[in-house]
């Protein structure tokens, strides 16, 4: 009756160190995609703010074309370093400007939308809108 007992304790031990087993390997499967999907985010992050960047060259370009030529109308695509943006076509509200421009870098878009008083182009709103 003695050699019984000792069959189950080997039992017991066996099946703990499987849970065991099983339980580490899914804290470590779970770190590792934990990682990966943050690397994703990071990244996402990235385009958006390149993204950013990349809209507001336009508006500052928009900017210094209307400075330099009062009828200026948009309507441009311009590339920068390899990334592009488009200025839409400038809306005129009596004195005020509306510049829009749309940036779009691996999914991550940026759409400004600023509002200039003119002559002077000083700038009264600037703002990203979710679309035009």
């Amino acid at each position: 009756m003695k050699s019984c007992v000792k069959y189950k304790n080997g039992y017991i031990a066996l099946t703990s160190a499987i849970v065991i087993s099983f339980v580490i390997m899914a804290v470590v499967f779970a770190v590792s995609f934990t990682g990966f999907f943050s690397r994703a985010n990071v990244l996402d992050t990235y385009f958006k703010e390149i993204s950013k960047f990349v809209a507001e060259s336009c508006v500052e370009t928009a900017l210094l074309r209307l400075g330099t030529d009062p009828t200026y109308q948009g309507g441009d695509i311009l590339t920068l370093n390899g990334d592009e943006c488009s200025i839409m076509p400038i809306d005129i509200l009596g004195l005020t400007r509306i510049i829009k421009t749309k940036s779009t870098i691996q999914e991550a878009t940026t759409n400004l939308r600023v509002t200039a008083s003119f002559p002077t182009l000083t700038i009264v709103s600037w703002e990203e809108v979710e679309s035009f």
